[in-house]
């Protein structure tokens, strides 16, 4: 192996030699460990070092790297505390994840890694947001995330990728190709000849480097990470390697031809690199034992105090506590003057005031700028706020999700907006794997409002009428806000802005233009989670939310002689169960209303509780009304047919008269 050392010195090359030798002396033990059974998994990155130390010692202390589970040199190169790496791999207290993850599942920004997801794909837009942060805050910080050949035949890559070359980010885009994704060939995972090919279609500089010498991964990854802190742009790097072991040690290597483990054993970058270190004299034989005797002590030092450790105690109240970053919500009083505005005013008058209050609130969305988006809640923010903050995004729902979750890590806050509710299927995975668990996980927030113009009465046909609520009610992680009046909109929209949490904020298009209301001129918000007593009465309980709120008062109105107590949830994440309990106790009857249809919808949840801790208040059965379990159709009589609406006062007045 040739190594052109350049202007390197004798102390920076035996920096990178002790750089590679830690994390293998490391991987050697654990594998030890292992089959002792002393700890459950291990993704070797033995013959990849590389790469990871390379790459980490050419970026600097504050600049972000997003490592996957083959790069333990990027965490010994950013002086992890050994034992807290093995705490983190035996699921104790001191790991980073207090035993709710494993491997490198996790994050530290004291070190500036944010670790992946086992669906790999999401950390590559995440690395667009953290790079968009910095470019918004003019740091010449590089982001670097890395990913293997058989994950860049994922979306999130490509959108990933297209994202950074739309926006100018500087993100390293650093693809370990070792030849095989688990047992696949790189033949079945492409066509192209190389990977750095892909980065012509997104107008890319891409540089394909071998990644067995630590010297060319170094000076190389040095000269381009200046270049691009100077001139912000993203890069595509091919890393050219080899895995000598199976992708999890359970998973073995008889898919892979001997022959090649021969050929790349004689590329080992660390068995090459003491080898010329020491033909050149700048290493000695005693001072390499010296190296080896300290690393062994400190790894055996760091692993009896992980062993030491005790086993993690099931705290049930700690972890449903940690599931959310706990936020100090104080209610903003409505001040002055109130006008009578649409509800998609309230909407609109809510973001806007939320961008002149914080100035590192940026949104994000399709058509949002000039066009000022599908529905125009964003027309005339370009004008005030600027294209860095009001970005209109390429139609990659998935990625910008992602870069969401980036902006949000970099100390930033972000709202996107679907085009339609139902568009968020294209972005559901980091949504739901990543935003909702990051927290719970590593104790990172997800400061993201997504918001989701849904809802059928419009003739919009299966793919622009979901009320798609219930994919995320059953994901812990998230809040889930559904406001039916526009002075509700404002301030919940406030609150999901302010909350460090991922929402979903639900906003029914059949209400934007049909629904006035007296709203506060000024910036208040209202607490998520805490339904909304719309009408007062004693002969029924009527829960709803959204558009259904409003066709519980039209059919109550039709009948003054039902006295009920109708509530908006307004939130169905965290839901306000006491609100709808002390109502039961007082009516002993509840009907539930919903627009989305039923199996697995929130009606069922609730009347589940309800029957399950009041069954003796009760005196008639739990009654819910939800649409037909059908697509929404699109012909005017079919919807009418689909929507609960329509059924509503049947049941409401059977009830009422059991």
């Amino acid at each position: 192996m040739n190594y052109h050392i350049k202007d390197l010195d004798p102390d920076t090359l035996i920096r990178l030699y002790k750089s590679m030798l830690l994390p293998r002396m490391i991987e050697e033990k654990m594998l030890i460990l292992l089959r002792q059974g002393k700890i459950s998994k291990w993704f070797s990155g033995i013959g990849q070092e590389a790469i990871s130390v390379g790459v980490t010692l050419a970026l600097k202390e504050e600049e972000y790297i997003l490592p996957m589970h083959r790069n333990l040199g990027v965490f010994t190169s950013r002086n992890i505390p050994l034992y807290r790496l093995f705490s983190q791999w035996q699921g104790k207290e001191s790991g980073f994840t207090k035993g709710r993850d494993r491997s490198f599942h996790f994050g530290s920004q004291e070190h500036k890694i944010i670790g992946m997801i086992s669906h790999l794909g999401p950390q590559l837009g995440v690395a667009d947001g953290i790079a968009l942060a910095h470019k918004l805050k003019k740091i010449k910080n590089v982001t670097a995330v890395f990913t293997g050949e058989g994950a860049t035949s994922e979306g999130d890559f490509h959108e990933a990728l297209n994202i950074a070359s739309v926006w100018s980010l500087p993100v390293l885009f650093c693809v370990e190709n070792n030849g095989y994704g688990l047992s696949t060939p790189t033949a079945e995972q492409y066509n192209c000849e190389h990977i750095i090919d892909k980065g012509i279609g997104y107008g890319m500089e891409a540089h394909q480097i071998d990644g067995n010498n630590i010297v060319e991964v170094y000076t190389k990854l040095t000269e381009i990470a200046e270049s691009v802190r100077q001139h912000p742009r993203p890069i595509l790097l091919e890393f050219m390697t080899f895995r000598m072991r199976g992708h999890e040690e359970a998973s073995g290597t008889k898919y892979i031809p001997d022959h090649l483990f021969e050929t790349w054993q004689l590329k080992d970058p660390i068995d090459n690199f003491e080898r010329y270190l020491l033909n050149k004299g700048i290493l000695k034989a005693a001072l390499i034992s010296e190296i080896k005797d300290k690393f062994n002590y400190e790894i055996q030092l760091h692993l009896d105090k992980a062993f030491k450790e005790p086993a993690i105690e099931f705290d049930e109240i700690q972890l449903l506590k940690d599931v959310y970053a706990p936020q100090n919500f104080k209610i903003k009083e409505a001040l002055g003057k109130t006008t009578t505005i649409r509800f998609i005013d309230a909407i609109s008058q809510g973001l806007e005031q939320a961008m002149e209050t914080f100035e590192d609130l940026v949104i994000m969305g399709q058509d949002i700028a000039t066009y000022g988006g599908a529905f125009k809640i964003t027309e005339g923010f370009l004008e005030k706020f600027g294209a860095e903050r009001v970005r209109n995004t390429p139609i990659c729902e998935s990625g910008i999700v992602e870069a969401a979750m980036g902006l949000s890590i970099a100390g930033m806050k972000a709202v996107v907006e679907m085009q339609f509710a139902d568009f968020v299927s294209t972005g559901f995975n980091p949504i739901v794997n990543y935003l909702a668990k990051s927290h719970f996980r590593w104790g990172e927030k997800a400061d993201v409002v997504i918001r989701m113009p849904c809802g059928a009465g419009v003739g919009a046909g299966p793919f622009h009428s979901q009320t798609n609520e219930a994919w995320f009610t059953k994901t812990p992680g998230l809040k889930v806000v559904y406001p039916a009046f526009p002075r509700d909109a404002k301030g919940l929209l406030l609150s999901a802005i302010e909350d460090p949490n991922p929402v979903m904020f639900f906003e029914h298009k059949a209400l934007y233009r049909s629904l006035s209301q007296e709203v506060p001129d000024s910036y208040y918000t209202l607490p998520i989670g805490k339904a909304s007593l719309v009408k007062e009465g004693k002969d029924v309980t009527v829960v709803s939310y959204g558009a259904g709120v409003h066709w519980a008062i039209e059919t109550l109105d039709k009948h003054p002689q039902i006295s009920a107590d109708l509530i908006d949830l307004r939130s169905l994440q965290p839901l306000d169960m006491e609100t709808i309990i002390e109502s039961v106790k007082k009516t002993s009857k509840l009907i539930i209303l919903q627009e989305d249809s039923l199996f697995g919808g929130i009606a069922s949840d609730i009347a589940a509780s309800i029957q399950e801790h009041l069954f003796e208040y009760l005196d008639a059965p739990i009654k819910r009304v939800a649409s037909l379990e059908t697509p929404i159709p699109f012909a005017k009589n079919l919807e009418n047919g689909y929507l609960s609406k329509n059924k509503f006062e049947k049941v409401l007045l059977e009830l009422y008269m059991y």
